[in-house]
Formats: C-alpha cells, structure tokens, sequence
C-alpha cells in the first residue's frame, strides 16, 4: 500500500557545502516560521558544539507540508567520523537529496555518504549548491558526479538523477540555470514527482525500527525511528523486541510526529511515517516494538566497526576534584554507556582496572566531540594518545588503512611527501591543476594520521585541506615515528613565572601562560630536541636592594602556543595523558614522579 501523501528523505554532502543551510531555507518556505520570527542560520544545528564548529554532528529530523504532502527530512552529519548517524538516518528513507559544492565538487566525504546511499538502493536527486560563486564550475562538477556514480557502482535507474542548482542562502532553486524562478519550489517539486512514497499497511503486524535515541527531562528517554507496517496507538500493550529477548506489556507515555522543529504529540501513528515515542524503558538502537500477540522484530542495524580506541581514566592528578562535578570511576562508566546507548559507532570495554575504560570510535574527531561534550557537562577525566584498533588473521596483524585527500599549495609537494613517507604513505596520483595547487591521494596507515593533522597544517601555512576515508586492512606497517620533540616538564608545583619561561626561550616553546597553576609532571612546553628536560618553571627572580641599569629592562616573551583540546590529543606520546576539566586542559606525564619515570626509561633501555 503505497503512501502518497508521505516522502522519506535524508540530505547528504560532504562537511560545509550547505547542508544545514538548505534546510534552513525550506523551513522558511514551507511556513514552518511566523513572517515575523528572526530565524537564526543553521538553525538545525541546536548543540552549541555544531554551532561553534559550524559541522553537523548528530542526525536531526524535521519534516514540511508541500501541497498536501508531508516530506520528512533527516539532516546527516557529512564528516566520516560520524559515519554512524549516516548509516542509522539512511535507514529511516526512501531516498536522497546529494547536495554538492559548484566549485569544490564531489570531495571524499561526499564519496563516502554517497556510497552508504548507493548501498541501500536510494534514488538521488543532485543539488548542486552555491551556483553563485565567483569561481562556480558547474559543468565540470556535473561530470565528476557522473564519474563517482559510475566509480562506486552504481546501478543504471541511480546515474538517471535529476539535477537542480541552488544557492541556499538567498533560498532559491532552478531546474535549468538561468530560469526566473526565485524560490526552492522545484526542489520540493522533484521530492515529490522522483522519490517513491513509503509503502506500508496500517493492517499489518506493527513493526518500529529504533534507529535514533533522544533525551527529553520531561517524558524521559524517546526512540526515534520509522513504523515500517502496522499501526502504534497510545494506552496499547506491545512488545520490545531486543537483541537478547522479548519483553511483552510495553506501554506508551506519548507518542510523536515531526513538524518543523517541533514534535507534534498524537494518540495514533501510521506506517510509512517516521516517529518518536516514549515510555518504553531500557530501549536501545536496533531494538524493535512490534505487537503483543505476535512480535516480530526486523533486523537489527549494522555499522562499520571503530578503528580507533582511547582510554578513559578517572582524574588523578593533584587539582583532580578542583573544577568538576564527575570525578569518580562510577560517573565516568554511566556517562560512556549512556553515549553507547545512543552512538551506534561507540564502544564501550571495561578493563581490569577499574579506573579505566577502552572507548572505541570512529576517529578523533568524534572522540574529541564526546570529550568536549562531557567536559562541558561537568565531568573530569584523563584520556590517552589514540590507538589504532588491529585484526588477527592467520597468526598475521591487520591494521586499518585510509585514503588521503590532500589540496595543497605546489610549493609544499616536497615537504609534504617526505613527511608522509616517513609515515609509512604511499603516493597514488598526484594533479597539478595548473592554477598553483596540487591534488594528491596517499594510502597510509591510520596510525601515521594520528597527530599529523596539526604539523599539515603548520607546514602549508595554513593553507592545506586534508581529508580522509577509511579504504581497508593491510597487514602492519612496522613502527612509525611519531612526536620527534621532547617536552618540558614541570619538577613541583606552583604558578608560571615569567622570569622561569624568559630562561626557557632556547630550550624550546611554552604551551601555558604565565601566571597557569602547575604541578609535578605536568607538561608546559614542547623542547626544542628529542628528548624530555624537567624544569623549575615557578622559579622567581631574588629580590635585591642593589640596582643595575638593565636589571629592570622589560622582558619580551614569545607568546605561548596554547593547544585546544583536538591539538592536544593529537600532540601526546605513549606516556603522557590529557587531563580534561570543565575549565581546563592540560597535558601531564602518565607517572608525575621525575624518578620513578627516570628508572622505567633506563629498564626499556
């Protein structure tokens, strides 16, 4: 039974071609907005981490009326670590709206969401965005599109694509550039006419897929996914279907339709439509409600494993306890299996320690998100340099292996490639494109990327783009170098001084400031050679009663290079830890005892 008055679609792109902002513009056109409401840009974005970041990071849904039919839009993330939300909202739709740059074109990440597509048989519509760039290339961004289909396989009925050209921030869409029209009608208009309506019969059996997982303080946990068949009502028994068993009596509190940004509260829900409810305890992701007398579940979602892991430890350092709320092993264990619960992508392994837990993910980019968000949430924790996670195949070590996309400036090709060389990558093409910028790809080992990130772009000046996709195992590199610097490290406790870091000026380059509170075995500069120098950097200048013309000439320091929290975890050695509190982050030696680390170097020796 087909529902014509209902469309499933996700939008998909790679990282900043206007994914959320195109959203934004279909709101506005729909009258999801009063005339009268300010509407803030990107208003999808709600986590103040995607605002700041200006990337999408959890999947969102929103739906709109267009003459008579309600289109529900999931907004994905377009950045690889956060494949998992791809996958979950590819699961939800019937097709895809493939948003593309008209300068910068299909890039890696637009490759790698197309590809979840193409796996599900989507259909897709091309949208090829910011048509009002100076440096708009639109034809040749038609034909690499053409040539990415056709690379990642793509069935005969996917290449025959529609295409529209918007610019999504004045709102306006065409179907042939130059047309006169000036708003994204033809856009709504080819949902409609091109992507099939979901099929479902409200007769049938009910069977919900959990495919996303929200919080609410109010109704407690809500599952969000779509009700393939049947039909769900309020006061009805149910039965939650999980991995392990069948729990029968499940009950609603509430149940819930998308409109705009809002989730419209209803006692019936139909199949085909994409759904929230809530008052169903312990429900997790892949998990089915299906009916009393005859449950029956679907099958459960599968995602692409983690390749990266790191470990999470409780804060023991001197100023443990000062700045947090969460601080003991108890907290840190709920916070990470609640993440669990609703990242997919996310796992969670507990150790014999009990201070310590292995987080597995996607790459660091995420691990950082999760950081930074329970560091905003109160938490205090240390974590560790990120891992590669290996396979055992025939006695044999696999590890990981990612295609690298690099746009740089001709004049760092040398530079680049022996620092990536030295990384254990292999060159695969290399284009100049004649205009002074140089395209190349490299397969590396995912551990040669760990930390590169940050020396990539120190060396182009900034002026580098690097991307990169997971491509496949390959049997273990050998070892890679990684940090060739050592590190000061502070001997005792006390505050920064400016005369201790004018006297440090040779040795190598600060990362605090003056007047930062220290300790023992934390971590203030990075040094100017290989190996690690403990230094007294509270040290204060003796006062004196006798005067020099020059003893009071004013001291100019270099300013120190203050790391976020990304460059941090990307900065690290095997010893040394991130300590992370809601007000600050701080890099340390795993063992704060100048000694004891003495005597563990001379035993590896």
């Amino acid at each position: 039974m087909k529902k014509n008055h209902l469309r499933n679609i996700a939008i998909i792109s790679h990282v900043d071609h206007g994914k959320t902002t195109l959203l934004n513009a279909m709101l506005k056109q729909t009258g999801i907005f009063h005339s009268n409401r300010v509407v803030e840009d990107r208003v999808m974005d709600s986590m103040d981490l995607e605002k700041e970041r200006g990337i999408t990071i959890m999947a969102k849904n929103t739906a709109v009326n267009y003459n008579g039919v309600k289109i529900n839009i999931v907004d994905t993330p377009g950045h690889a670590d956060f494949g998992g939300e791809v996958e979950r909202s590819l699961n939800m739709v019937d097709g895809a709206i493939l948003l593309v740059d008209a300068s910068e074109g299909p890039l890696p990440q637009t490759r790698f969401v197309l590809k979840k597509a193409l796996a599900r048989h989507l259909p897709i519509i091309l949208v090829i965005n910011k048509i009002d760039r100076s440096d708009a290339r639109i034809e040749e961004v038609i034909n690499e599109t053409y040539d990415l289909f056709i690379d990642l396989g793509a069935e005969e009925n996917q290449i025959e694509f529609p295409i529209l050209y918007t610019n999504a921030k004045t709102g306006v869409g065409h179907k042939k550039l130059g047309d006169e029209n000036t708003d994204l009608q033809p856009l709504l208009q080819t949902i409609i006419e091109y992507i099939p309506p979901p099929e479902g019969d409200d007769e049938d059996i009910p069977r919900f897929l959990v495919t996303n997982l929200d919080y609410d303080s109010y109704v407690g946990q809500i599952a969000v996914g779509r009700l393939q068949s049947g039909r769900l009502e309020m006061n009805k028994n149910y039965s939650l279907c999980t991995r392990d068993k069948i729990t029968p009596g499940v009950k609603f509190t509430a149940l819930y339709t998308f409109f705009g940004l809002t989730k419209e509260q209803v006692s019936t829900v139909e199949s085909g439509d994409i759904i929230a409810l809530s008052g169903v305890e312990n429900v997790t992701i892949g998990d089915t409600i299906s009916s009393l007398s005859d449950p029956q579940s679907l099958p459960r979602l599968l995602v692409d494993e983690p390749t990266v892991s790191m470990m999470f430890y409780v804060n023991d350092s001197p100023f443990a306890g000062k700045e947090g709320k969460f601080l003991t092993s108890r907290h840190l264990l709920e916070r990470l299996e609640r993440e669990a619960l609703r990242n997919v992508a996310i796992k969670i392994k507990k150790l014999e320690r009990t201070d310590a837990f292995e987080v597995c993910g996607r790459g660091e980019l995420q691990m950082a998100v999760l950081i930074e968000t329970m560091r905003r949430e109160g938490y205090e924790l240390m974590v560790s340099r990120p891992q590669v996670i290996t396979r055992q195949q025939n006695g044999k070590t696999y590890e990981p292996v990612e295609r690298l996309f690099l746009d740089i400036p001709e004049e760092f090709v040398g530079k680049i490639t022996e620092k990536l060389s030295i990384r254990k990558g292999r060159m695969e093409s290399l284009i100049n494109k004649g205009s002074g910028r140089v395209s190349m790809e490299f397969l590396i080992p995912s551990r040669g990327l760990i930390g590169f990130r940050s020396q990539f772009l120190t060396d182009t000046k900034g002026g580098g783009v690097m991307n990169s996709l997971l491509e496949d195992y390959a049997s273990w590199a050998g070892s890679i170098p990684q940090r060739l610097t050592g590190v000061l490290v502070a001997d005792r406790s006390g505050r920064v001084t400016a005369y201790a870091s004018y006297a440090m000026e040779d040795r190598g380059e600060m990362i605090v400031e003056i007047g930062t509170e220290v300790y023992a075995g934390m971590i203030v500069g990075e040094r100017n050679r290989s190996s690690d120098l403990n230094v007294n950097i509270v040290k204060e200048k003796k006062l004196t009663n006798m005067r020099a013309s020059t003893s009071d000439a004013t001291i100019i320091l270099r300013p120190p290079r203050v790391l976020s929290l990304d460059q941090a975890i990307e900065f690290i050695a095997e010893d040394e830890l991130v300590e992370v509190t809601p007000k600050s982050v701080r890099l340390r030696k795993m063992e704060l005892d100048a000694t004891k680390r003495l005597q563990k170097s001379r035993k590896e020796e």
